[in-house]
């Protein structure tokens, strides 16, 4: 039995393969302690599965535990040993401002005060040569110093380590010794930039505590499921937790414990994952992914024609923290079904970031009081009062019209209030996707927008419309598409190292990268032996972070042919401009390792021709864009392929609901999609 699971901030997702077949499953989530849903969904999903002929479990979770303990400053009490004369290093930062013009503008608390961050009398020259090493009574010094501070997790960030771990390993190994949950510089993020590196293994280090905990507790729910578990009374092997990583692939949960700032884009990444598969099945290869859930908004593109389709990129900042280990390049936005509509002192309608969750949720669901998306999308009759997950999750009509009547300010009506903050949500959402679009190259006009997520089919056809994007695709079961993308990715391990290196042509230097790549890979190898996965079985990308000569930030290639060439292409590409008689430099190599497992897929249906949808539930009065029409409701599982559906509609399903505005048609494809385009 494989299960994906992805925990959201209202909803948890379950897609597993049951008899050959693909289920979903969503219950609410529970924020204050998450382990818990999944243990209900397993419960639910495995209650019958039991005998002599239950099957082991192979249960991948993606999570947004990571991210919600930096965005709440909860995770684990951290201290920092650095070289000594640079404790400082997490305080004084970068010279950029998060505000140019802000005078007053103040930055983001370092998530480890002053007082436990100590200093090592060590020394590395920039080559790597032992300048001043540090000896055991030093050593001792500061691991008393860090037993006093009583913290939980330390990092380890040492100047040069990258070159040369020596140091950094002695220190580690000693305060392991005397109980400390260690992390690492040259095993978190072996690259120079003194700030970044020592940013990414302090946010690894404060997430350890928080991750630990809540890994063992989603094994212990496996292993107790599982056939060896008290529940099947027989034989076999134990169960399998993977855990989802920020780079689109899956690792085991022992690495994900010791490794969680990988996992902090877990549950967007497999969405893009999820994206990317159901594009592919529609022969769609450029595509703007678009996911909104309860809490934010996800958006990423894609190129399927180039050799590297999933965008990476070692630049994300996550609460104001640099976060430089590898992740898909995906931009988030604090806007969901969730977000919370207010009035600000100027008078102003804003919408998001902050959310109302799964508890209390949106008024609609009969605990909330504050209006969010989800309560003006219901008002104005584009989610069906019938409710959610079929009927399952009832939605509070008169209570949502009470309260959101008592919140809308200056307003003329409740109706104009639920429309304003439709149309704020969505010009958040519409600058995020020109944010990975326009504003790195890319015409919208050239992509079709993959909409999913519990309200990504809401608004998917406004933002359509607002950028030109000619079409819009709502996959099967959107609201649990993340879920998919979870159970179809591959294991896999990200490794880099930092090499500077000049080069004038790709022939030059080759033998030195072929060199410096070949000890990557035997250590990547080896890490994925662990993983389960023989040497041959291992595919291997290889990559090259580039830049100008003078340059502070680079761009990444493949490590393929004239990779200089490519660089040139890139970087005329994300700025208008190359120059191919300036010195390049490759500053980091970087080697992804890749192990397959198995892929369920969505069926192929056989085409019922291009006749219109017969299936019609009901009509209701929608309110599109201020105005109201005649709306008919469709229920997607009576749907069939080469159905077509004229707007103004709606589309109900157990996941999702979907927004067909006047002006634009819906048909439906051979794997049950949504295509949804402006009528000509």
């Amino acid at each position: 039995m494989r299960i994906a699971i992805d925990t959201g901030g209202t909803f948890t997702d379950c897609v597993f393969v049951r008899n050959g077949r693909l289920e979903i499953l969503k219950l609410p989530s529970t924020p204050q302690n998450p382990a818990s849903a999944i243990a209900l969904a397993l419960e639910k999903i495995l209650a019958n599965q039991n005998g002599t002929d239950a099957p082991s479990l192979d249960l991948v979770c993606g999570t947004t535990v990571g991210t919600n303990a930096l965005l709440e400053r909860r995770g684990g009490r951290v201290a920092v040993v650095t070289t000594a004369g640079f404790e400082d290093v997490l305080e004084i930062g970068r010279q950029a401002r998060p505000r140019l013009y802000d005078l007053l503008v103040k930055k983001a608390e370092p998530l480890v005060p002053q007082t436990r961050r100590f200093g090592l009398a060590e020394r590395l020259d920039s080559e790597g040569r032992v300048l001043l090493s540090p000896g055991r009574r030093e050593i001792a010094r500061v691991v008393r110093a860090v037993a006093r501070s009583r913290a939980q997790s330390v990092a380890v960030c040492l100047l040069f380590s990258f070159v040369n771990p020596k140091h950094e390993r002695a220190i580690a190994r000693a305060l392991s010794a005397a109980g400390f949950q260690v992390s690492a510089s040259h095993e978190i993020l072996p690259e120079y930039r003194e700030f970044e590196r020592t940013s990414a293994t302090v946010v690894n280090a404060y997430l350890v505590p928080v991750m630990s905990h809540y890994l063992g507790e989603i094994e212990r729910h496996a292993i107790a499921w599982s056939p060896r578990g008290r529940k099947w009374r027989r034989k076999s092997a134990p169960a399998r937790v993977r855990v989802m990583q920020s780079n689109g692939g899956v690792l085991s949960v022992m690495a994900a414990a010791h490794e969680p700032v990988r996992t902090i884009l877990s549950g967007p990444a497999g969405g893009v994952l999820g994206a990317q598969y159901v594009a592919g099945l529609a022969g769609f290869e450029r595509i703007i992914t678009f996911d909104m859930g309860g809490t934010s908004t996800d958006v990423a593109l894609m190129d399927a024609r180039g050799r590297d389709a999933l965008a990476t990129t070692s630049e994300t900042i996550v609460s104001d923290l640099p976060i430089a280990v590898p992740m898909l390049d995906i931009h988030t936005v604090g806007a969901g079904g969730g977000s919370l509509a207010r009035f600000d002192r100027a008078g102003a309608l804003r919408v998001g970031p902050e959310s109302a969750g799964a508890d209390p949720g949106p008024i609609c669901y009969g605990r909330g009081e504050k209006p969010t998306v989800t309560d003006a999308n219901l008002l104005l009759g584009r989610i069906p009062k019938t409710g959610l997950l079929g009927g399952a999750f009832e939605l509070d009509m008169a209570r949502t019209r009470h309260f959101m009547e008592r919140a809308r300010g200056p307003m003329r009506s409740v109706d104009q209030f639920a429309q304003g903050i439709l149309d704020v949500a969505n010009s958040v959402m519409e600058k995020a996707i020109r944010v990975i679009s326009v504003e790195r190259g890319h015409d919208p006009r050239d992509y079709t927008l993959v909409a999913f997520g519990g309200a990504g089919a809401l608004h998917a056809c406004d933002l359509a419309a607002a950028l030109e994007i000619p079409r819009v695709l709502v996959p099967c079961f959107p609201g649990a598409l993340s879920a998919l993308g979870i159970l179809r990715a591959d294991v896999a391990k990200d490794l880099s190292h930092t090499i500077r290196l000049e080069v004038r042509s790709g022939s030059q230097i080759r033998g030195k990268l072929l060199h410096e790549f070949s000890v990557l890979e035997q250590e990547g190898l080896a890490q994925m032996r662990v993983e389960g996965f023989a040497r041959r079985s291992a595919r291997i990308d290889r990559k090259l972070d580039m830049r100008y000569s003078g340059q502070s930030y680079e761009l990444t290639v493949p490590f393929a042919g004239d990779y200089v060439s490519a660089f040139h292409r890139a970087h005329e590409q994300r700025y208008g401009y190359s120059d191919q008689s300036r010195t390049c430099e490759i500053v980091n190599i970087r080697a992804r390792f890749a192990g397959k497992v198995p892929k369920p897929g969505l069926p192929k249906w056989k085409a019922q021709g291009h006749s219109p949808a017969g299936e019609i539930v009901v009509r209701i009065s929608v309110v599109f864009s201020g105005r109201k029409y005649s709306t008919t409701i469709y229920d997607r599982t009576r749907l069939q392929p080469g159905n077509r559906i004229p707007g103004p509609a709606i589309v109900t399903e157990y996941s999702a609901t979907t927004a067909i505005p006047p002006h634009w048609t819906g048909r439906v494809d051979s794997y049950g999609n949504l295509i949804l385009e402006p009528r000509r």
